[in-house]
């Protein structure tokens, strides 16, 4: 089991106890057998590999020029833009559209080398208080299917 403090999984990949690769698979399975939820819109499963990859490597040769976030695998909420990827905020109105750009927040995610492992269900335009309005469908509750995840943010809220 890994830990869920940065700091010990940080120390845990510079000793060698896992690789970053193996942490996200962790991530990636996790997300696999809780799809029924429907946290996630989209989950970038070959590209955070591929960025998995690229930090054991870093770590390896480079430790000292790790950023703050590294062994961070985040969700993104279906409203932050990132650029060449599909961007909807929960809407059957932006289906399709890709984002010429990233938002502020993701681009200082990435260089502070934390991996977007993928984008979380929300609330149409995220306007909402059940997340029951996605064009997606709704994210179901993970504690009680009875009750909603709360907030426009439930998707990001059951992906935790």
């Amino acid at each position: 089991m890994y830990s869920k403090n940065l700091k010990d999984i940080q120390t845990a990949l510079l000793n060698g106890d896992y690789t970053v690769e193996d942490l996200l698979v962790f991530y990636l399975d996790n997300i696999a057998q809780q799809k029924e939820h429907n946290a996630y819109v989209q989950v970038f499963k070959d590209e955070a590999l591929f960025q998995a990859q690229a930090l054991d490597k870093k770590i390896k040769s480079d430790s000292e020029s790790l950023g703050s976030l590294f062994g961070a695998v985040i969700s993104i909420k279906d409203n932050l833009c990132y650029k060449g990827h599909s961007v909807t905020a929960g809407s059957k109105m932006l289906h399709g559209f890709v984002s010429p750009y990233s938002s502020t927040v993701v681009e200082r995610l990435i260089q502070s080398d934390a991996i977007i492992i993928g984008t979380t269900n929300c609330d149409e335009f995220s306007m909402g208080s059940t997340n029951e309005t996605s064009f997606y469908g709704p994210v179901l509750n993970a504690v009680s299917k009875e009750h909603t995840p709360g907030g426009s943010t439930g998707g990001g809220a059951v992906a935790v």
